[in-house]
């Protein structure tokens, strides 16, 4: 009895705290906040003016006034107080403001975060307004998103592409056996687009306008029908607004040496990679995650280089935190997969 009602009045959360979007599951919820991974805040007073979608919506656009920051780079916290005050936001909105009993909150992290990186992610969310805080590996989260057998003595393949770093590891018994997570991800995606028409088309465009091409026209393999649109950006000669024709042949090109550096990592991999557990990925194939899953074509692209089974999870984009909502809701059954413990 005592227990039910203490599960009334706490509400414990998963967080993965993305570099492009972060995302929040609430137990008995399920996913209730999805939101880029933005910062507002006003220079001087260091006030919060917005976070999520509507500060991301400012950027290129603010002020001096106005700061807008993405405090994560590369999968991990580039500004510590900035992602306090993200996760503070976060957890309260969870909450509804009602912060009865203070959360347990699992947070999920790469696979190749250090020490330091890990004692930062957990001290940002305790001093955020958590009770206590579990880590979890991205991948291994991915997988149990993905329901794949991690329990099982089989190798199960998964590639995480996020934002700042793709991450990919061949998970048996619940344990990571072997991992590389490199920092290639859809930021980078973004700003291989930005280079390329500044090279070729001489004509600069912001973050978000390379990442809109990215999602409409964006691919890693040949499409069965080309694409084109117009992009508007600044001429790099005159100054002046530009619109310019582009093509889906060009962003493939654009995108060509960080899809490379993603599928070489899986060749270096598979070098560290027990006869037992190869055999099993020879069967079982490799399984996609994360929003770079969602790339035209990268299943095609993978499969051909490597002569594997390539599978695109339908929720790529949700996989992660759907995982560790579930080993937020069966604790006890899943304990093991999570991080140990740090030392204060």
């Amino acid at each position: 009895m005592f227990k039910k009602l203490f599960d009334l009045l706490t509400n414990d959360i998963a967080i993965d705290l993305g570099t492009a979007n972060t995302l929040v599951y609430r137990k008995g919820y399920g996913i209730v906040i999805d939101e880029p991974s933005v910062v507002a805040l006003a220079k001087d007073s260091k006030k919060i003016l917005e976070v999520g979608q509507k500060a991301k919506d400012m950027l290129g656009k603010n002020p001096d006034e106005v700061r807008v920051i993405k405090p994560m780079k590369d999968g991990v916290i580039a500004d510590f107080q900035v992602t306090e005050i993200m996760l503070r936001d976060l957890i309260l909105r969870a909450q509804k403001k009602k912060l009865l009993i203070k959360p347990r909150v699992i947070v999920c992290v790469p696979s190749g975060i250090t020490e330091v990186e890990k004692r930062a992610v957990r001290d940002s969310a305790l001093h955020a307004g958590a009770r206590e805080v579990f880590l979890v590996s991205e991948p291994v989260a991915a997988a149990i998103g993905a329901d794949l057998p991690i329990q099982k003595p089989f190798g199960n393949l998964v590639m995480d592409i996020g934002g700042g770093t793709t991450e990919i590891a061949i998970i048996s018994l619940s344990h990571i056996v072997v991992h590389t997570s490199i920092r290639v991800g859809g930021d980078m995606m973004d700003q291989a687009i930005i280079s390329y028409l500044r090279k070729k088309n001489n004509v600069h465009v912001g973050i978000q306008t390379a990442e809109s091409i990215k999602k409409e026209i964006g691919s890693a393999y040949p499409l069965d029908e080309e694409m084109r649109i117009k992009v508007r950006g600044r001429d790099m000669f005159t100054g002046y607004p530009i619109t310019v024709e582009v093509t889906s042949e060009d962003i493939r090109e654009a995108l060509s040496e960080t899809i490379d550096s993603m599928i070489d990592a899986v060749k270096h991999l598979f070098e560290k990679t027990a006869p037992e557990l190869a055999a099993d990925i020879a069967e079982r194939g490799i399984v996609l995650t994360g929003g770079g899953a969602k790339l035209k074509g990268l299943d095609k692209k993978i499969r051909e280089i490597v002569d594997l089974p390539v599978h695109v999870v339908e929720e790529s984009l949700t996989c992660v935190v759907k995982g560790s909502g579930r080993i937020l809701d069966d604790l006890a059954n899943f304990r093991e997969v999570l991080i140990k413990k740090i030392d204060n």
